[in-house]
């Protein structure tokens, strides 16, 4: 029988100016790397977490609407990580708006906050000991 294995990637378009501030914000921001993309028809970025792709980016076609304004089912992705006061002061220092909740039953530590396109971003932390 087939399965689906994992979450392979997820894909955001915009218009190129919000595009590169996405990329900027995902680079500069939760700290993915821009890596190699192949050649497509349109512009676009691929972001990285070691070795794997995990957010593709790609220029609007001409007319294509792409609603800023994010509402519908999608709330975030979630990305795995270590050292969150390190993320914290991060995103602190360049002042973007995040919220800390704590999830005892499965041991982690969560920040949430919004790209500048307004998708909803989490970061996955290890449960600091205390």
């Amino acid at each position: 029988m087939a399965t689906v294995q994992a979450l392979d990637h997820y894909n955001l378009r915009a218009p190129r100016e919000l595009l590169d501030e996405i990329c900027a914000f995902y680079r500069d921001v939760v700290g993915l790397r821009v890596g190699p993309r192949p050649t497509f028809r349109r512009f676009g970025y691929w972001l990285y977490a070691g070795e794997r792709p995990v957010l593709h980016l790609g220029e609007a076609d001409p007319g294509e609407i792409c609603n800023v304004d994010v509402a519908g089912t999608f709330n975030h992705a979630s990305f795995a990580c270590t050292d969150r006061i390190a993320f914290e002061r991060r995103l602190e220092k360049l002042g973007v708006p995040y919220r800390v909740a704590h999830v005892p039953q499965s041991h982690q530590e969560q920040l949430f906050f919004r790209d500048p396109a307004g998708n909803g971003v989490e970061l996955i932390f290890p449960m600091a000991a205390r």
